[in-house]
């Protein structure tokens, strides 16, 4: 929807006979129908989150096992997470280089 969105906003502009304040009261009820949508998505998901019941994550079912005093099969989970944490800090430092920078 936020694609779609970011796609349509420019482009009513230039449709025959838009005037900027006709494209602005469109853009207004768009983005009101996507706030709106967005409010909906959100409580449905916070819901479901909250009453489903949460599958026991790889990770839990390890350290479970651990716990018990099992040894488990060895995974390489911990080095990917380890290097998707590194890469979002590396994204997150850029994006404010980059924030800063066209400031």
């Amino acid at each position: 929807m936020v694609v779609a969105i970011a796609v349509e906003a420019p482009l009513k502009f230039r449709a025959p006979g838009i005037t900027l304040p006709l494209g602005l009261g469109i853009g207004r009820l768009v983005f009101r129908a996507l706030n709106a949508s967005e409010i909906v998505l959100a409580t449905a998901t916070a819901t479901t989150f909250a009453l489903a019941p949460r599958p026991l994550a790889a990770t839990e079912a390890r350290a479970a096992l651990i716990i018990d005093g099992v040894t488990p099969p060895k995974s390489r989970a911990h080095l990917a997470y380890i290097a998707l944490e590194g890469a979002k800090v590396l994204m997150l430092v850029t994006f404010g280089i980059v924030l800063m920078l066209a400031g």
